[in-house]
């Protein structure tokens, strides 16, 4: 099922930055951005962590072009609601040409599961794996205040935000975001470069899978 209240994408300006305050762990879950649109000043939790310990995080920072992200490079300042389509504009970490690991290869139908088991171990090591400093760090070089900032994933259902900013697919059967899992519903986090391109932050759960099913299941 896709995420409960809708995809899309915020487009506005970065004005800031900040981590979470520290738990009593020494740990931050997130990174807030604030992003100014003509309806106000939107805050975008971007998951840098988890909360279950056992659970780690994943991130790749990586480059696309303006004509790699389709209608949402010219989309006006706001949050746009996206179809969970490849046309739409969304984001796929698994199936979109610019944004799944270089060299990954899609299949129409599963592959055998001993070829399917080298395409997922490649995927993972795709990953850079490590702690939650580690994982902000990486988000924050690719942060720059006063940019142009796309920001994909669901919105506040109160006040201004956005959530959900990581893999939305791949979840274990028995998780509690089973539910959640569709393609086409990736979150992300973009930021223009003077080049004209946009660098990118994507982030995901150790227990996430990253070969899915039309449903956005794990295979």
């Amino acid at each position: 099922m896709p995420l409960e209240h809708g995809y899309g994408v915020l487009v506005g300006t970065l004005t800031s930055h900040e981590r979470d305050t520290p738990d009593n762990q020494g740990r931050w879950f997130h990174v807030n951005l604030q992003v100014q649109t003509p309806a106000g000043s939107y805050r975008c939790a971007v998951d840098v962590d988890s909360a279950k310990s056992a659970i780690g995080v994943q991130w790749r920072t990586f480059g696309v072009s303006a004509r790699d992200l389709g209608p949402v490079a010219t989309m006006t300042p706001g949050f746009h609601f996206l179809a969970s389509n490849p046309t739409s504009g969304a984001v796929d970490l698994i199936r979109h040409p610019a944004f799944r690991p270089r060299g990954g290869c899609l299949f129409v139908t599963a592959p055998p599961a001993w070829l399917q088991a080298i395409i997922t171990w490649l995927a993972e090591h795709a990953w850079t794996a490590g702690d939650n400093v580690a994982a902000a760090t990486a988000l924050e070089s690719v942060l720059q205040v006063g940019a142009r900032t796309l920001v994909f994933g669901e919105p506040f259902t109160s006040g201004l935000g956005v959530h959900n900013i990581h893999q939305n697919q791949g979840d274990p059967a028995g998780s509690q975001w089973w539910d959640d899992n569709a393609i086409w519903q990736d979150g992300a986090t973009l930021v223009l470069r003077p080049d004209g391109g946009y660098a990118v932050f994507v982030s995901k759960f150790s227990s996430q899978s990253s070969a899915t099913d039309a449903d956005g299941h794990p295979l």
